[in-house]
């Protein structure tokens, strides 16, 4: 895909991969919608894109640990662009963010399920309407190889909590989003996919995490960028990427009964159900 004059939504793109390919589109010539929470950060990003001759980008400020945040993000970027042609659902906090209690989101979920996989779910729920106006366009879910089953009994890990844990079922929950989001796509010219892109980069999540960085935001953000303007997977979707290759999730993202839990428990937890 030829980036010139695109128009991408990156969450989570402050900081860390995600601003690394904020300023990598933008520098390609994408109008590169950027989110946090750190209107700092993101004047500094902002200034750097400029200064390497790209445009400047579009910051939209919204903490995707709450519905309403959620929704007011999707909401203005409907209110000021008639199309989207990619969506990268990066926004997350690691399993050791703000330590490793367990923690609840504004709507009462557990924290790592509402801003890494809830928040997500959402914002491509509304945003559809601006993805389709774009085909041929894409979804790019940044998950991660750290996954764990779904406990249906116990979604918001109320015993035997780790963060660890939290944080991989989360992604996992990504994953399975992924592929039943292909299939109701299908047809449509947008395409979805998930991906790790690089292990226990050098990150604020990763260091939150006491984690010695093993891989750089280059390596993980050239993935991203491969499921953003690859040729060679422009025709692909509802795929598994561990950095520039398919790979096969945890065995539950395979299962159709558990994603139709999946699917139905998401939308009552995002008010989309009623």
């Amino acid at each position: 895909m030829n980036m010139n004059g695109k128009t991408v939504l990156i969450t989570g793109s402050t900081d860390g991969v995600g601003r690394y390919v904020a300023r990598r589109l933008a520098e390609e010539g994408a109008e590169v919608l950027i989110h946090g929470r750190d209107a700092g950060r993101a004047r500094a990003l902002g200034d750097e894109i400029v200064r390497a001759g790209g445009s400047a980008p579009t910051f939209y400020q919204a903490d995707l640990s709450s519905m309403s945040g959620t929704r007011a993000l999707a909401e203005a970027v409907m209110r000021d662009h008639q199309r989207l042609d990619v969506f990268v659902s990066n926004a997350g906090i690691g399993s050791q963010n703000d330590g490793p209690q367990r923690q609840v989101s504004a709507d009462g979920h557990e924290l790592r399920f509402a801003v890494n996989y809830l928040s997500g779910f959402l914002l491509v729920r509304l945003l559809l309407p601006l993805l389709k106006a774009a085909a041929p366009s894409r979804i790019v879910n940044v998950a991660s190889l750290g996954q764990h089953p779904i406990d249906f009994d116990d979604v918001m890990i109320t015993k035997g909590y780790s963060g660890s844990r939290a944080y991989a079922q989360s992604k996992l929950s990504q994953i399975m989003f992924t592929i039943d989001l292909a299939t109701e796509l299908k047809g449509a010219g947008i395409t979805v996919n998930s991906l790790h892109p690089a292990t226990y980069m050098n990150t604020t999540m990763v260091r939150a995490g006491g984690i010695s960085p093993i891989s750089t935001v280059e390596q993980g953000g050239a993935a991203i960028l491969h499921l953003v303007e690859g040729d060679d997977v422009a025709a692909k979707s509802g795929l598994f990427f561990n950095g520039m290759n398919e790979a096969r999730a945890n065995p539950q993202a395979y299962d159709a009964d558990a994603r139709r839990r999946l699917h139905a428990l998401s939308l009552e937890l995002t008010g989309l159900s009623s």
